[in-house]
């Protein structure tokens, strides 16, 4: 076993984490529209409770989803670390070699195709089993490393992180011939490559909060280029606006490993290269998965291990903890005032949800979360915030030529309790985060130096301009909204 997994078995014992049981992998249907027409499998721990993250393994070509899951070690570790497991299958009906299609553009498009089959397997997965939408993960092997990528870039507002092995950065096709994508690849500069990424989604130019990545490359890989590694490291250091030198250069097991940090000084993007391996993905047959697969080799690492301890999953020893808020039900509501905040009155109907935007009574509506962010453990050094928010339902095109902006008041607006002054009371940061327009749910960063240690921590929402026709948001209230705290002691 390998001194990774020694070490997470002790911090489990110590921790006093049980690992769930075995289940077994079981076939969903009716997960919605299903456009890519894949089928989709799941692997859920015994007594996994809600609130546990979720991790996409999409299998390579000739591959099945089964097989995949339960050789590259991620059922083995669902049940040590506990999280829910998906596992999408390609069929000879969607492509004849049973890869995903991470070169055509009808399958890598937000909302279209193969990618959209996959974030319905996910909402699925979240009414099902209760995941932690904030914890929303995404890996593959080879083509399924190419949609990984993909599923990265269309949906950064639902995907937290991804692991790719001998995989290909986003776009690389159709733009060039996927035959030439794979090998010799496709030589860009990072600003080249990380526009596509900011390309691929709403409000992508201005977003702040990407996945982070976990890539794996063998160096004797002769399908899949090994040089696609750098390209990759190059399309997300640049989405995250970091620069492409390593601010860690070591070796693991006896690996090349590096790590990059974004200006706030997070790790953003790692790399690890398998000397001598070649098409494959790594495992260490006594920490986590089998071999006998020629696509699923054994190079005494565990790179599920180590792509779960990067995402900061919890119980893995490298990456940090984290503490999932819940909004406070007694403390949330929303107040609509005339345009310019006169006449404010509190809003009454909250089983409907809490409003943001224009109503049909001419009212502007902001809504207004609290969070006791007390509860993050004292002297900890807090890494990343992270909202999210659902939606019950909608009028109107409120996104139209608009922005949802979130408000941080360290504290609170009024006196805690929802008041017709918090409409436009002055908060601690105006503007911290944007929501992109959404249809489930949707995830943004805040700036974790206005969370209040001490007590409460309170977000508005709001529309930056004033709408002139009817045009509102219902979001969900209570604890549907929550805030993730990542951390490290």
């Amino acid at each position: 076993m390998s001194r990774l997994a020694v070490i997470l078995a002790v911090l489990l014992a110590v921790a006093g984490v049980h690992p769930a049981q075995a289940a077994a992998i079981e076939e969903v249907t009716g997960f919605g529209s299903n456009p890519g027409r894949l089928q989709m499998l799941r692997y859920v721990p015994d007594g996994l409770p809600a609130g546990r993250p979720l991790v996409v393994a999409l299998h390579g070509c000739s591959q099945d989803a089964t097989t995949f899951g339960q050789n590259t070690g991620w059922t083995r570790l669902a049940d040590q670390i506990g999280f829910a497991l998906l596992l999408p299958q390609q069929t000879t009906t969607g492509n004849p070699l049973k890869c995903f299609n991470w070169f055509k553009t009808e399958h890598t498009t937000r909302d279209q195709g193969e990618a959209l089959s996959i974030k319905q397997m996910i909402a699925r997965m979240g009414a099902d089993n209760g995941i932690d939408p904030a914890r929303v993960y995404v890996t593959g092997l080879s083509a399924g490393g190419g949609m990984a990528a993909a599923l990265m870039a269309v949906y950064p507002d639902l995907v937290a992180g991804g692991g790719i092995a001998a995989g290909l950065p986003y776009r690389c096709a159709p733009e060039t011939s996927e035959w030439t994508c794979m090998n010799p690849g496709v030589n860009r500069t990072p600003a080249q490559w990380g526009d596509k990424v900011r390309a691929a989604s709403p409000a992508g130019g201005t977003r702040t909060s990407w996945p982070v990545l976990s890539v794996w490359h063998g160096t004797g890989d002769g399908t899949v280029n090994p040089a696609n590694t750098r390209e990759l490291v190059d399309q997300w250091t640049d989405a995250h606006r970091a620069d492409q030198t390593a601010d860690v250069a070591d070796t693991v097991a006896g690996y090349p490993h590096k790590v990059y940090r974004d200006p706030a000084g997070r790790p953003v993007v790692e790399s690890f290269e398998i000397t001598g391996m070649g098409h494959a993905q790594a495992i260490d047959p006594g920490d986590c998965g089998t071999a006998g697969n020629a696509y699923i080799v054994d190079a005494n690492i565990c790179a599920a291990r180590h792509m779960a301890a990067f995402w900061g999953l919890e119980g893995g020893p490298s990456g940090p903890a984290t503490v999932t808020l819940v909004n406070d039900a007694a403390r949330d509501g929303y107040v609509k005032a005339a345009a310019d905040g006169s006449g404010a009155v509190v809003g009454t109907l909250e089983t409907l949800g809490l409003a943001v935007g224009r109503g049909t009574d001419g009212k502007h509506n902001r809504t207004v979360l609290s969070f006791d962010t007390a509860a993050i453990p004292a002297g900890v050094t807090v890494t990343r915030a992270r909202l999210t928010v659902t939606r019950k339902s909608v009028s109107g095109d409120p996104w139209a030529a608009n922005r949802l902006l979130v408000d941080v008041r360290n504290g609170c607006f009024g006196g805690c309790g929802i008041e017709t002054g918090d409409w436009a009371a002055a908060p601690t940061l105006p503007a911290a985060a944007e929501l992109p327009r959404f249809t489930t749910t949707v995830t943004a960063d805040l700036p974790v130096a206005a969370l209040n240690r001490s007590g409460a921590t309170q977000l508005r929402l709001r529309f930056e301009q004033a709408h002139t026709s009817t045009a509102y948001v219902f979001v969900a209230g209570g604890t549907s909204a929550t805030l993730t705290i990542e951390y490290t002691p």
